[in-house]
């Protein structure tokens, strides 16, 4: 009779767990709320509740313990390892206490073990509800509001002031469970992730990442390259001060995940989770580059054997790139098979389709997609990576007001896709309005802005204005063509009105645009 193992979540995440649990020869019974997961099909076994109902869960464990046996359980990529910890703590299988799992599972509960054993981390408070506007933190701001229970980035915001505390300490409530809300110092300098296997109290790293931050105040991570290129005295460091918040968690036999930064006071960490990662780092960027599964060595803890074949094989680079969009409604996406086609890329993640409503990312869990490769350099795998990414393009509905009302709004945040300083933002205001009815299948005259188009300045995602140019001819039909300064004048152009969307949404908003007037044109005619 095969070993049975449980592993909790069915979603993408999940998917190397289940397959390798499989591939080694274990029964797999996968546990989800949504019987519509997209990973379910993986596995030798669904059972549908919700992963919360840590209950629910430790009965169906117990029955299969008790008609057939059962050898462990485990989750990846989820915020549900406090449910492993019950289940396993219930029912004798290998694992970390109940407890253990609540303070690397509950923010508020990690920083004072964190402060207990003195390992290097901000100070914190806690507030359940908006603070007033005399209210003092007990730190100089910049500060970090986050839930103290959700993953992702959800609700995590950085604050420059006490009234961004009181919008930020708002929302992130809206995402907290328990209605409670952390406030950290801020720490500066760049981000790392790391994995870890722990079996009986030893730990063998799998994995250090350089991770991509970008759009403040919050923190949208674009993507991240394994391995890091930070320096290997810097790297000891770091990994030093992981292993402390393992030991200070209490983390002794399963798998830790970690966000850690090299602060001006030295490596500091994030947070700690008692699982493996999600953001495809465990499952898929660390394989690719290492040859190693983490998650062969975390199903091996889980069902209470030594894991092996944990050192690497190949030393080559991984990096995921993640590709966004602007708000509004899908009405196509193109690309994906010539981004599949790029030396190099391994993966497509595409989860946007025709139909798909979506916003500029506040979070990790509201993305486009995501890309990965792989090459024996990193220059070729982040090449190939932002290559990829760049080469997926998605239309947008003119019929769909929150693109209208992005493209024409000012905000800090969401940015616009090129930042310009005050001269060019003088010059784009003085530019003509513009005047142009279209002809399919012909070329579009661009009233010129040459400081703009000279200036070298790539939009957030790495395109230069040429590249945007391009990629809204690609999806229009049209070839773009700015007026010569110098040439005979033209009567039918593109003004100002355009500059301003292309500038806001990149190619997208340029494409918005020419779709908007083709579409006024048809209902005027």
């Amino acid at each position: 009779m095969k070993e049975r193992i449980i592993i909790l979540g069915a979603g993408v995440m999940q998917g190397p767990a289940i397959t390798i649990a499989k591939d080694m020869g274990l029964e797999t019974f996968v546990v989800d709320a949504n019987p519509e997961a997209p990973c379910i099909h993986l596995a030798d076994h669904f059972q549908c509740i919700d992963l919360k109902d840590k209950e629910g869960v430790e009965d169906f464990a117990r029955s299969l313990k008790e008609n057939g046996g059962l050898s462990g359980i485990l989750t990846a990529g989820t915020d549900f390892s406090a449910t492993v910890a019950w289940t396993a703590e219930k029912l004798g299988l290998p694992g970390i206490p109940y407890e253990t799992a609540l303070d690397a599972s509950d923010k508020q509960r990690m920083r004072c073990r964190f402060k207990a054993a003195g390992v290097p981390s901000p100070e914190f408070t806690i507030l359940n509800q908006i603070p007033r506007e005399d209210y003092l933190l007990p730190f100089d701001f910049p500060g970090v509001v986050k839930p103290v229970d959700n993953m992702g980035s959800r609700g995590c915001r950085k604050i420059n002031s006490p009234r961004d505390l009181a919008d930020a300490v708002r929302d992130a409530l809206g995402f907290s469970r328990s209605g409670r809300v952390i406030v950290e110092e801020y720490m500066d300098g760049p981000e790392f992730s790391v994995d870890a296997i722990v079996y009986h109290g030893e730990i063998t790293i799998c994995g250090l990442a350089d991770r991509h931050i970008f759009f403040p105040p919050c923190f949208i991570e674009m993507g991240h390259t394994m391995p890091t290129i930070l320096d290997e005295k810097k790297q000891e460091e770091l990994l030093e001060t992981f292993a402390q918040g393992i030991k200070a968690l209490g983390i002794n036999h399963g798998a830790a995940k970690g966000d850690i930064k090299l602060t001006s006071r030295g490596p500091m960490i994030g947070e700690i989770a008692a699982r493996l990662s999600g953001g495809y780092m465990s499952g898929w960027t660390y394989p690719y580059a290492s040859g190693v599964e983490p998650t062969r060595g975390a199903i091996m803890v889980a069902t209470g054997k030594r894991p092996d074949k944990l050192e690497p094989v190949k030393y080559w680079t991984s990096a995921e790139r993640a590709f966004i969009s602007i708000p509004g409604t899908v009405k196509s996406v193109r690309g994906v098979e010539e981004a599949g086609a790029v030396k190099y890329v391994k993966e497509i993640f595409l989860r946007t389709g025709e139909g798909s409503q979506v916003r500029f990312p506040e979070n990790n869990v509201s993305k486009c997609g995501n890309i990965i490769s792989a090459a024996p350099t990193r220059e070729e795998a982040v090449h190939a990576a932002d290559f990829a990414a760049r080469t997926i393009l998605i239309r947008l509905d003119t019929r769909d007001h929150e693109t209208e009302a992005f493209l024409t709004s000012e905000t800090d945040f969401p940015p616009g896709a090129f930042i310009l300083d005050a001269a060019l933002v003088d010059q784009l205001e003085s530019l003509p309005k513009g005047n142009i009815t279209l002809d399919s299948g012909k070329s579009l005259s661009i009233y010129p802005f040459p400081d703009f188009t000279q200036s070298g300045i790539l939009d957030y995602t790495g395109r230069s204005i040429a590249q945007v140019f391009a990629a809204a001819g690609s999806l229009t039909g049209y070839t773009l063509e700015i007026i010569e300064p110098d040439g005979p004048p033209k009567d039918k152009f593109l003004g100002r009105e355009f500059w301003q969307s292309l500038i806001r949404g990149g190619y997208q908003g340029a494409v918005y645009y020419i779709d908007s007037l083709s579409a006024e044109q048809i209902t005027q005619g």
